[in-house]
């Protein structure tokens, strides 16, 4: 995925109220950015780090930029949790994604119970749900997620073991918008209850897959798989931070 105008360059001043950022432009200009991130951001967020934004011309929006990446130690970090959507769905919809290459239609947006998916894709054969989520934190060599309490994400868990259930093929994709990073797992000592939600899935057969992104102000794209690890760590105290 390649931004469809050259981004503004900025640096942090400070985020605050969950969506805003204050970010002073290169010119001088202080903007508010909005942030599609909800979570803490907890390692990937730095006062004075450079950043860079999307400037919308859209003149119902009380924000007009959106806060896209951030640099952390020489590092560009995407925090806009609407890029995994898009690069997951035309994945899917290119046949690039390995096991989920077999489909001749895909669709964004699409619900089953009470529940919106990301991706629905389907050929002649079989249909497929898709969740996607975007991860931003790091420990160590791990991506963790979720990084702050998710019982929205709990329930995507669930809905997606009632899909493969009903004999519809279900995937749980997780987006690493970070390069620091070389093994995915579910953060034990932020959410407990989403991580062991993770393993029931699992279990019932819903499938998960962890790419990582390269993040560049040119534009977003998936390089490689993750392995996944789903054990609990022995020190859990380095989780909690």
């Amino acid at each position: 995925m390649q931004f469809s105008k050259p981004l503004v360059h900025g640096k942090l001043i400070k985020r605050y109220k969950r969506f805003l950022a204050d970010v002073v432009l290169d010119s001088g200009e202080i903007v508010i950015a909005h942030c599609t991130n909800s979570g803490s951001m907890k390692t990937c967020i730095e006062e004075g780090a450079e950043v860079y934004l999307t400037h919308v011309d859209d003149p119902k929006r009380k924000t007009k930029y959106t806060w896209e990446m951030i640099k952390i130690n020489d590092d560009w970090i995407g925090i806009n949790t609407g890029i995994p959507n898009v690069l997951v769905y035309e994945a899917i919809r290119d046949q690039k994604i390995v096991d989920l290459d077999r489909y001749t239609e895909a669709k964004r947006e699409v619900k089953f119970e009470d529940s919106r998916f990301d991706v629905f894709a389907k050929n002649n054969e079989e249909e497929c749900f898709v969740e996607v989520k975007n991860v931003s934190m790091k420990v160590g060599e791990y991506a963790r997620f979720p990084d702050a309490v998710t019982t929205r994400g709990k329930k995507h868990l669930e809905t997606l073991i009632r899909v493969k259930e009903s004999g519809m093929r279900a995937v749980m994709f997780y987006v690493i918008q970070r390069s620091d990073v070389s093994v995915f797992g579910p953060a034990y000592g932020i959410d407990p209850t989403y991580a062991e939600a993770l393993k029931k899935a699992i279990d019932n057969g819903v499938e998960v897959f962890a790419y990582q992104a390269k993040v560049t102000p040119k534009g977003i794209e998936l390089i490689k798989q993750l392995p996944v690890d789903l054990n609990f760590p022995l020190n859990k105290g380095l989780f909690d931070d």
